[in-house]
Order: structure tokens, then C-alpha cells, then sequence
């Protein structure tokens, strides 16, 4: 398993992280979106059709698809905690993967786990 570790040391660069107080959705299913997050403190619930299907914690990333060719996003995610996250729009995902490879591990381990888990829910 990757640390997460790597994956926070990226969003911790980021000199203006996005602060969600717990309930607050910070996306909605079906919406459009040219960011994904890295949890740098906190918990986010992902949920699908009005219903919670994980809570991720601080070093986790979401909202992926919406860089690799996802049209609009496939949950919502909404803070449980106070959380402080990072972001990433394309060009500096392009960047965080060239510069560190293993991002790019940690990331595609995410994405395709969490497809995994709402493939299996269906």
C-alpha cells in the first residue's frame, strides 16, 4: 500500500487549500468540474443516490474522473469533518504526475478501487 504521505505532501504545497465545515458538499453527482481534491485534513463521505458509500480520510483523493475523461461527476461528496483539501485542475495533475510517479500510482490505486466498490453496489 502507498503512503499517504505521498499523496498529502503534494496538496500541502498549496498555498490556498479549500475549507469545508462537516456537511457541506463540496460536489454534486452529475455536475460538471475541472478539479480533483487530496484530503490534506479531515473526512469526506462519497455517496451515490443520496446514500454513503465510503468515508475517506486525510492522504485519500477523489474526484479523478472528472481529469481523465469523465464527463460529470459520478457521486457526491460532502465534508464529515472539518477537512482542508487541496486541488488539482489538469495542468498541475499532469505536473504532480510527471514530477512524482508514485502520485500517479497512488491516484489510478484510488480511482480504480473506489469504480471497483460502485460497480459492485449496482
Amino acid at each position: 500500500m502507498l503512503s499517504p504521505v505521498v499523496t498529502v505532501g503534494i496538496f500541502q504545497k498549496q498555498a490556498n487549500p479549500k475549507v469545508f465545515s462537516p456537511g457541506e458538499v463540496i460536489f454534486e453527482e452529475g455536475q460538471t468540474g475541472d478539479m480533483m481534491y487530496g484530503i490534506v485534513e479531515g473526512e469526506v463521505d462519497i455517496s451515490v443516490n443520496g446514500k454513503v458509500v465510503e468515508t475517506i480520510e486525510q492522504g485519500e483523493v477523489f474526484g479523478v474522473g472528472i481529469l481523465v475523461g469523465v464527463k460529470n461527476r459520478t457521486y457526491t461528496a460532502i465534508a464529515k469533518t472539518d477537512c482542508k483539501l487541496g486541488f488539482l485542475d489538469e495542468k498541475a495533475f499532469l505536473f504532480a504526475v510527471q514530477e512524482t510517479p508514485m502520485f500517479a500510482i497512488k491516484v489510478m490505486k484510488s480511482y480504480s478501487e473506489r469504480l471497483s466498490k460502485l460497480l459492485h453496489m449496482l
